[in-house]
């Protein structure tokens, strides 16, 4: 942040770094965000960038008066819905895809939830907040044996809160689907937008670190719908997995901006902070101008998990399979967004003529989801909506991926420099071998001649190799 060209300055946090943000003592965070109000001067908008951060200034907006310009969450939201177990149970009352999930009550339940979910499976802490620094537990831990999830129960009382236990959901380049939100007074969207994660730090299971813009309505009507529930306003970041059946399931809530909120930025530069901004200060939210298609690229995330993962940020097919019995009912395409249509969710509109002639083909009649394959449904996105990339840069936040990168990339390379430097050739020296190749035959039917034995290695290094 310290470089960042839309920092103006820079206020000290409170006393004790994340002691300071404990939910349960927030005075050190009050008394610290009433000094940098009276230094500003004048209500200013506060938007956390953490969990932890959101449900501390959520337990004490109330007491913070005019100070800030805070959005109105209800009692305890962004606790509710950050702890994992809570956020099972909301999944499963408002028939929201989520991963099943069994939070054991003893050890042996624990390792008999294994077994029945199928190894691997994917334990939880359901407030990951809550544990300890130094402890060695990790928010999500992949499961290999009921035994090990057996042995993880028992530290519940370390951790200082639930274990849970999912089934797992394997990764795969089409599967991590991600939805970013700003919403007014009543779940009402000012601006919203779904994903998908291209590639991720780590590799399939970590942030995003190369995202692109593609709607997807049953992305889009689970994150519109358990905001609407929620009476939820602010910013929110859901993240999503398709299971093997092509169903969508809610796996994260996050009640504040994600990594890649830059990513939903739309013709007029209006993403979903800004919106969060002008709603909060009493200002109009221009309608949102919706851009498919764009791309979001962490650099250093991005190139250290290309070369981990094997495979290119970029992919050249943009388009993403949809689940057919979550696909959303067709309307025409000349039609305009119906009654209740949420700012930032696309209408419907036939593919045009710059899009791939493979997927405009694979479809007898064109709908606003896109062409029908063998699979379901294939979402196109137009070349003319693919390029834009965001960019972002996050080495001086966490330099430890940056490092890594540079050790990859640049391991090899310096042991090269080195050696032009003490002017060794790269291959060290060697003796010169002479090899008599064949000529090459025209295509005349003729065998070629053997070739030739190649002569006797010099006694000596050859002055050309050593010098």
């Amino acid at each position: 942040m310290g470089r960042s060209r839309y920092l103006r300055a820079v206020h000290q946090g409170p006393d004790g770094g994340s002691d300071g943000l404990d939910p349960d003592a927030p005075e050190a965070l009050l008394e610290c965000l009433a000094g940098v109000s009276e230094r500003i001067g004048r209500p200013a908008v506060l938007v956390a960038m953490d969990d932890l951060s959101a449900i501390a200034v959520a337990r004490i907006a109330p007491r913070l008066g005019e100070r800030f310009r805070i959005p109105h969450q209800p009692d305890g939201l962004p606790a509710r819905v950050a702890d994992k177990a809570e956020l099972s149970r909301l999944c499963a009352r408002w028939d929201i895809p989520h991963p099943e999930t069994v939070i054991p009550a003893s050890g042996a339940e624990a390792a008999e939830a294994a077994w029945g979910l199928g190894l691997p499976t994917v334990a939880k802490w359901s407030r990951p907040w809550l544990l300890p620094a130094g402890s060695g537990l990790r928010s999500t831990t992949l499961v290999h044996s009921a035994a090990e999830a057996r042995r993880l129960y028992e530290r519940s009382d370390e951790a200082g809160c639930r274990l849970l236990l999912q089934r797992f959901l394997p990764a795969g380049p089409d599967t991590d689907w991600f939805f970013h939100g700003a919403f007014t007074r009543g779940g009402h969207p000012l601006l919203a937008g779904s994903g998908r994660k291209e590639l991720s730090w780590p590799v399939r299971t970590g942030l995003t670190a190369v995202g692109r813009w593609l709607p997807d309505p049953a992305v889009e009507e689970a994150g519109l719908r358990i905001a609407e529930r929620l009476g939820y306003q602010g910013i929110l970041d859901l993240d999503f997995r398709r299971d093997e059946r092509g169903c969508f399931r809610l796996v994260d809530f996050n009640p504040r901006p994600g990594a890649q909120f830059r990513l939903f930025t739309d013709a007029a530069g209006l993403d979903v902070v800004q919106a969060m901004y002008l709603d909060l200060t009493g200002q109009r939210v221009p309608e949102p101008v919706p851009r498919p298609g764009r791309v979001f690229v962490a650099e250093n995330y991005a190139l250290l998990a290309a070369v981990r993962g094997r495979q290119l940020p970029f992919r050249r097919e943009p388009s993403a399979r949809l689940a057919p019995s979550r696909r959303a009912p067709a309307a025409r395409a000349d039609a305009g967004p119906g009654p209740g249509a949420a700012p930032g969710v696309p209408a419907g509109r036939r593919p045009g003529p710059d899009e791939t002639p493979a997927a405009a083909a694979a479809a007898p009649v064109p709908d606003p989801v896109g062409a029908v394959g063998p699979a379901g449904p294939v979402r196109v996105v137009p070349q003319r909506e693919r390029g834009r990339v965001e960019a972002a840069w996050f080495a001086t936040d966490d330099p430890k991926p940056f490092l890594a990168m540079l050790a990859a990339f640049l391991g090899r390379g310096a042991d090269k420099g080195a050696r032009v430097l003490r002017r060794v050739p790269a291959h060290g020296r060697r003796t010169a071998r002479a090899v008599v190749r064949a000529p090459r035959q025209r295509a005349s039917g003729l065998t070629p001649p053997a070739p030739a034995a190649p002569p006797a290695a010099a006694a000596e290094p050859d002055e050309l190799l050593t010098r």
